[in-house]
């Protein structure tokens, strides 16, 4: 396992969209477990591929309570609700905003054993799984924020 390099700004992988894994190899668990440990060195919540330079739709996030979770290939069925919160990012520090988000989605993805999962989640859960996979899309949270708040209001706020 290794602690990879979290790109910063406008950096060309941070604006494209990512390609769905094909296969599920040694290869693809591996980069997992490195961003999962990058995810936890950066102090984050969540981690995209294309965070780390790596244009693969694979993402982990853990929500709380040291549950990581990773899922190859996901993508938003549902969304419901709407909810404006605070969001900071781990490839724009020191930079927060707020962004509206569903407050319940449903994913669907595979693990990294090939299985199906479905995901249903609600509140800051919610909001990570959106915001790691908008990164799929290119998307970041910079572009959906309707405000960004002056650097110390959001000093104590977590990065996805």
């Amino acid at each position: 396992m290794a602690i990879r390099k979290i790109l910063n700004g406008n950096h060309a992988a941070l604006r494209s969209k990512a390609v769905p894994v094909k296969k599920i190899n040694r290869a693809v668990t591996a980069l997992l477990e490195d961003m999962a440990e990058t995810m936890y060195a950066y102090k984050g919540v969540g981690l995209a591929a294309p965070q780390i330079g790596i244009t693969r739709q694979l993402i982990v996030l853990d929500p709380g309570e040291e549950r990581l979770i990773k899922l190859i290939n996901p993508r938003l069925v549902e969304m419901e609700g709407e909810e404006l919160a605070v969001e900071g990012c781990l490839s724009i520090p020191g930079v927060y905003g707020e962004v509206p988000r569903a407050t319940r989605v449903l994913v669907e993805a595979l693990d990294p054993g090939a299985k199906p999962r479905r995901i249903e989640a609600t509140g800051f859960f919610a909001r990570i799984l959106q915001h790691e996979i908008d990164h799929l899309q290119g998307i970041l949270f910079v572009d959906r924020a309707v405000r960004f708040l002056d650097p110390e209001e959001g000093s104590e706020e977590k990065q996805i």
